[in-house]
C-alpha cells in the first residue's frame, strides 16, 4: 500500500514533532506497507481522552515452525518521536490472548524497548523487530473453540464499548478455568540486600516463584553464585518483564555509598525509580510494593507517587526489624512481661526512631528505664542485610499468606504507621 504522505501529515495538524513523526512512519511503511493509518480517540487510565493516531495491521511470527500473523495496533503520542508508542494486540474474535511476560489481560504490549525508549536510537521499525523476536518465544494469541468463540463475540462487543478507542481486547481470565493462583515474588536489586531477601524468602518457603531483576550493567557478579548453586523456583533476569504478575515486588536497589548522606542521594535514587517504578507496576498491576531502598520513608513516598498505586498497596519496611527486636530485647534479656505486641519502634528509620510502650499495668518510668536500657543493647545490632532480608521476609509472609499480623512500616497515613497487613489490604 502506498504511503500517502500528505495525508498523514494533516492527521498529524496537532503534533508538536509532526514532521519527525512523518519521516519515522515513511520507514515504517517501506518495512511494513500494510499498515492502514487513522485518528482515533484514546482513553487513558485516569479516564481523559486524546485524539491520537494509530495504525493497525499484522505482523509476521514464526512459532514453532509455523508463520502467524499477528494483528496488533499502535497509537502514536502527540509528543513521538520523543514518547513511545502505546502499543495493543487487536484479536479477531476467534483468539485469545495469552497473557504472558510481554502482554497483559487487556492486550497491552510491554517490551524492553520501549521501557527504554529514547529519541532517536529507538525507532518504531526496531520496535516491531524486537516484538517479533520476543512473541516467536511466547505467543501472545491462541485460537478459540466454536463455543469459546461465541462468548467471545458477545464480550468483545461489551470491552469495545466501555473501552471505547483503547483496544478491542479478548483475554484468557474471561473464560471459566481455574488457574490456581501462584506466589511470585520479585526482589529488584542484585546487591547485597536484595540477595538477603531471595535466600530469607527462600528460606521460609513463602513463593512459589522468585524473580531476581539483576540491574548492574555487564556480568551478573554478586548474583553468579545463586546460578551455581541454582536454588529452586529462583529466576534471575535483567528484563523488568520477567516480574509479570507478582504478589509482592520488593525495591532494595540503593545508591547510598559509605561516604553519603541520604540527602545526597535522594536525587539519585528518584531517578533511578523513575525508570522502574512505572513499568514494574504496569507488570504487577494487582501486587503490593514493598519498598527496603533507603531513605525508605521518602523512596517509599516516591514509589507511591510514580506507580499511581493506592496508598494501602504501597509500603516501606519502616521500623519493622527495630521492633521485632526491641520486643525480643524486652523479654527475653530484660526478662520484662508483656502481653502480646505491645512495645514497638515508630517513626523515622534511623536516629529519629522511638520506643512505644503500651503497657497500663507498668509505671512510666518503669516503662522509660526499660525502653532507655533496652534502645542501648538495640543500638548495637546494626541494620545487616542479612537482618533486614529476614525482616522483608517476615512483612512478606504477611502479605502474601494473610497473617493478620501487626508490623511497624511506612506508609502513606497523617496519624497511624503501626498497620495490619492482610492480603492486599490493610486495615487503618
Amino acid at each position: 500500500m502506498e504511503f500517502d504522505c500528505e495525508s498523514v501529515r494533516r492527521l498529524l495538524g496537532k503534533y508538536k514533532f509532526r514532521d519527525l513523526t512523518v519521516e519515522e512512519l515513511k520507514n515504517v511503511n517501506m518495512f511494513f506497507p500494510h499498515f492502514k493509518y487513522s485518528m482515533d480517540t484514546y482513553v487513558f487510565k485516569d479516564s481523559s481522552q486524546k485524539d491520537l493516531l494509530n495504525f493497525t495491521g499484522t505482523i509476521p511470527v514464526m512459532y514453532q515452525g509455523h508463520t502467524y500473523n499477528i494483528p496488533i495496533r499502535f497509537w502514536i503520542l502527540d509528543s513521538h518521536p520523543f514518547a513511545p508508542p502505546i502499543c495493543f494486540l487487536k484479536p479477531t474474535a476467534n483468539m485469545g490472548i495469552s497473557i504472558g511476560k510481554h502482554v497483559d489481560a487487556q492486550g497491552r504490549i510491554y517490551l524492553p524497548y520501549l521501557q527504554n525508549w529514547s529519541h532517536p536510537k529507538s525507532v518504531i521499525v526496531g520496535l516491531i523487530k524486537e516484538m517479533i523476536a520476543k512473541f516467536q518465544e511466547e505467543l501472545p494469541l491462541y485460537s478459540l473453540s466454536s463455543s469459546d468463540e461465541a462468548r467471545q463475540v458477545d464480550m468483545l462487543a461489551y470491552i469495545a464499548k466501555i473501552t471505547e478507542g483503547v483496544s478491542d481486547i479478548n483475554s484468557k481470565s474471561w473464560t471459566n478455568y481455574d488457574i490456581k493462583p501462584v506466589n511470585k515474588i520479585t526482589v529488584v536489586g542484585n546487591g547485597e540486600l536484595g540477595i538477603a531477601c531471595i535466600l530469607a524468602i527462600s528460606a521460609k518457603g513463602i513463593a512459589d516463584r522468585l524473580v531476581l531483576l539483576d540491574l548492574s550493567e555487564g556480568t551478573k557478579g554478586g548474583t553468579m553464585d545463586l546460578d551455581i548453586f541454582n536454588l529452586p523456583n529462583v529466576e534471575i533476569s535483567k528484563d523488568l518483564s520477567a516480574s509479570a504478575h507478582s504478589k509482592v515486588v520488593i525495591f532494595t536497589v540503593n545508591s547510598l555509598g559509605s561516604s553519603e548522606s541520604y540527602v545526597d542521594v535522594v536525587q539519585s535514587n528518584v531517578d533511578m525509580f523513575r525508570a522502574l517504578v512505572p513499568a514494574l507496576g504496569h507488570y504487577s498491576q494487582h501486587g503490593v510494593l514493598l519498598v527496603a531502598s533507603q531513605p525508605v520513608e521518602i523512596m517509599t513516598y516516591v514509589t507511591w507517587k510514580l506507580s499511581t498505586f493506592p496508598a494501602y498497596r504501597v509500603i516501606g519496611i519502616g521500623c519493622n526489624l527495630d521492633s521485632q527486636r526491641l520486643h525480643y530485647i524486652i523479654t527475653n534479656i530484660l526478662k520484662a512481661q508483656t502481653s502480646g505486641k505491645e512495645v514497638w519502634v515508630i517513626g523515622e528509620q534511623g536516629e529519629d526512631k522511638v520506643p512505644m510502650w503500651s503497657d497500663q499495668e507498668m509505671s512510666h518510668s518503669s516503662q522509660v528505664q526499660l525502653s532507655n536500657r533496652a534502645m542501648e543493647l538495640l543500638k548495637v545490632k546494626g541494620q545487616k542485610s542479612w537482618s533486614v532480608g529476614l525482616s522483608v521476609a517476615d512483612l512478606v509472609d504477611s502479605i502474601v499468606n494473610n497473617k493478620k499480623k501487626v508490623h511497624s512500616v511506612s506508609i502513606l497515613a497523617k496519624v497511624m504507621v503501626i498497620l495490619i497487613v492482610s492480603y492486599f489490604k490493610l486495615s487503618y
